[in-house]
């Protein structure tokens, strides 16, 4: 990926018929006007979209292709990442008619914003299928940077245009099933992390809850209830893969259930969905397009009402500014999530929202000044979190907080500091399966590596080896 005024452009390292085609749709351009804009014949176009990836346009038209991919606009620039995701040979393409229930590919059309709430649902359970069976498919399948930010725009802007199918009736006992479902799993991913159970829970939603859907009237206070339970428990599906280190899967699943918060009408939970992409774009290496989706999702919150999910955006704001080196922007953006926080009522908050609680809170701005290289700072809301996490037994959390304490301290060259936190980090990765707490543990490994010669280091090694052989 390149950089332009600030924003990321995709880059080709050699066009093909099929990346040429991808830059058509992408500019929305007729063949006629495309060949034109490009200084080629209709028929060189024709024939290069005929051949696909098995032709090479000669190196003036690369050139040529290239200029024009990168005189576009930023719109058109996540339409062509999509598309060239999509288009890969060998996947199905997207057709303006959606997904069929027999030919749905999981891995294309689970990034696409899908306008019809059937074409959804089956793309969430193709998506369940492949996960629970492990596919190859899936576990090829790329994160596509930029392919987030057209779905927050759309479910910002969506109206809700449902097709009129014959709907049938959902008990209020059966919505309260699935979110009694939904806590469960939801203290699970808190307490043993996102790789413990997501295949139980991705079953019970495909088997139980993708059914019910199908049936269900969005338009009643019933449906309504029971789209947003659903699109709870799939958000969870995709923290819980996001957390297992599955991210191109997550992706997936979080823009399905941006969809289905859409169809419930709940503005908080679509917010809430846009979080986790924000927060996965930045972990990911891409804190601007993290910023772009927690700026949607506040936005969004204007027709909702939580302080909760409010303070976990300007939190999530934060960390994407302090990655891009904005250290004034993101000292404004840890206040506002402060502020936010002190509002939270929790008899006024949905039930997802008492998973955003201080520990959380505080771990976020503690990675946000550790970015910044602010290290009292990030001492400080590290050990906040770190407290908060143990009385809480919220191990995942407690990991990542001990590990950023260990960090600060070595940048201080305070070993004995940093390997008692740094241990305590490895003891509490141990009992969790997180990919993240991982990362974190061989982080530390690498850098505690370079002062093995200190009996401190000697000793954290020791303990490491044996709590989580590298």
């Amino acid at each position: 990926m390149a950089k332009q005024h600030g924003a990321v452009v995709p880059t080709v390292e050699r066009w093909s018929g099929l990346e040429a085609r991808a830059l058509r749709e992408a500019k929305r351009m007729s063949l006629r006007d495309f060949a034109n804009h490009i200084g080629v014949s209709e028929r060189m176009v024709s024939k290069w979209e005929a051949a696909g990836a098995g032709l090479y346009p000669r190196p003036a038209n690369q050139a040529a292709l290239d200029t024009s991919l990168n005189r576009s606009s930023a719109e058109v620039h996540i339409r062509f990442e999509a598309l060239r995701t999509r288009l890969v040979p060998g996947q199905a393409e997207i057709s303006g008619t959606g997904p069929k229930a027999g030919d749905c590919d999981p891995a294309a059309h689970g990034l696409v914003y899908h306008p019809g709430i059937t074409d959804t649902l089956t793309v969430v359970e193709g998506l369940g299928r492949a996960d629970m069976e492990r596919r190859t498919l899936l576990r090829n399948a790329l994160f596509a940077v930029g392919a987030a930010i057209a779905p927050s725009r759309d479910w910002l802007l969506a109206t809700i245009d449902e097709a009129t199918a014959p709907r049938g009736r959902v008990s209020p006992g059966q919505v309260e099933a699935i979110r009694q479902v939904f806590g469960v799993f939801q203290q699970l991913d808190v307490t043993r992390g996102g790789g413990h159970a997501r295949q139980q829970l991705t079953s019970y939603f495909t088997s139980t809850v993708a059914p019910l859907l199908r049936t269900a009237d969005a338009t009643t206070e019933e449906g309504r209830a029971l789209y947003e339970a659903g699109a709870e428990q799939l958000y969870l599906i995709g923290w819980m893969a996001f957390d297992d280190g599955e991210h191109a899967l997550a992706q997936r699943y979080l823009i399905q259930a941006l969809r289905l918060a859409q169809e419930a009408k709940a503005p908080e939970l679509g917010a809430h969905v846009l979080a986790g992409l924000s927060d996965q774009a930045t972990l990911t290496g891409h804190p601007d397009h993290g910023l772009q989706l927690a700026k949607a999702g506040r936005a969004g919150l204007v027709r909702g009402h939580s302080h909760a999910c409010l303070a976990d955006l300007w939190a999530l704001q934060a960390r994407a500014e302090a990655a891009l080196g904005d250290r004034r922007a993101a000292g404004r953006s840890v206040l506002a999530s402060q502020q936010a926080a002190e509002r939270v009522n929790p008899a006024e908050e949905p039930e997802w929202a008492r998973f955003i609680p201080g520990a959380y809170l505080h771990g976020e701005y503690a990675h946000a000044f550790r970015d910044l290289g602010q290290a009292e700072e990030s001492i400080h809301f590290a050990r906040l979190s770190a407290d908060e996490a143990a009385q809480q037994q919220r191990a995942r959390r407690g990991s990542l907080a001990h590990a950023t304490l260990a960090r600060a301290a070595l940048e201080q060259h305070d070993l004995e500091a940093a390997t008692a936190a740094a241990t305590r980090s490895m003891e509490l990765a141990a009992t969790v399966r997180s990919s993240r707490s991982l990362e974190a543990a061989a982080d530390l490994r690498a850098r505690l590596g370079a002062h093995r010669e200190s009996p401190y280091v000697a000793s954290f090694f020791n303990i490491a080896d044996a709590l989580l052989p590298a």
